[in-house]
């Protein structure tokens, strides 16, 4: 297969670090142009499943404003400018929970809106992750900090208490990774 090229991209609306919509001239492998296909650009983000060395399952439950409701979570946040993403990981862990980990998985990549853009998400586990200090969140919403057996996150997330997707694919990327390659017994 071919891939679909960028013939032209011109910038129509910037809203600072966290949002801007571009209008491309995409031309498809049969030679079709589309001259107004329009792009959102939004920072790099990094979801982080974190498992403690006690082996519990260290997550949140918060509010975001586009989920309704309350939802379970991992940690995870924006990329700051050419920032590394496992580098962005390990900060957002310590940041966000307090904790530190020297076993991580990177558990893939991947854009938002295949069509439309968006960001793209960086996914991790950090195993044996060990509390190190305070909390330095400069998240505005509410967070309660959780922890869970894997089968009381698997219930969770069968229940339909993950209500964002990527939280949804980094949880279940690490179920899946975790199952794969179980870290060594004790």
């Amino acid at each position: 297969m071919k891939p679909i090229k960028t013939k032209k991209r011109k910038l129509l609306h910037d809203y600072g670090p966290y949002l801007k919509v571009e209008q491309h001239e995409v031309e498809f492998p049969d030679g079709t142009l589309i001259p107004d296909w329009h792009w959102v650009v939004t920072p790099g983000f990094v979801n982080i499943a974190a498992i403690s060395a006690e082996g519990t399952w260290l997550l949140f439950r918060q509010t975001k404003y586009a989920a309704e409701g309350v939802s379970i979570a991992p940690v995870g946040g924006y990329l700051e400018d050419g920032e590394d993403p496992l580098l962005a990981a390990k900060r957002e862990l310590k940041e966000e929970m307090g904790y530190e980990s020297n076993d991580w998985t990177h558990l893939g990549t991947a854009p938002v809106d295949a069509n439309r853009g968006g960001a793209m998400g960086h996914f991790y586990l950090a195993r044996n992750a060990l509390f190190t200090g305070s909390i330095a969140s400069d998240d505005l919403e509410e967070q309660e900090l959780l922890e869970m057996t894997e089968i009381e996150l698997r219930g969770a997330l069968a229940a339909g208490d993950c209500k964002v997707v990527s939280w949804i694919a980094c949880f279940h990327m690490a179920l899946a990774e975790n199952q794969q390659t179980p870290p060594p017994s004790s």
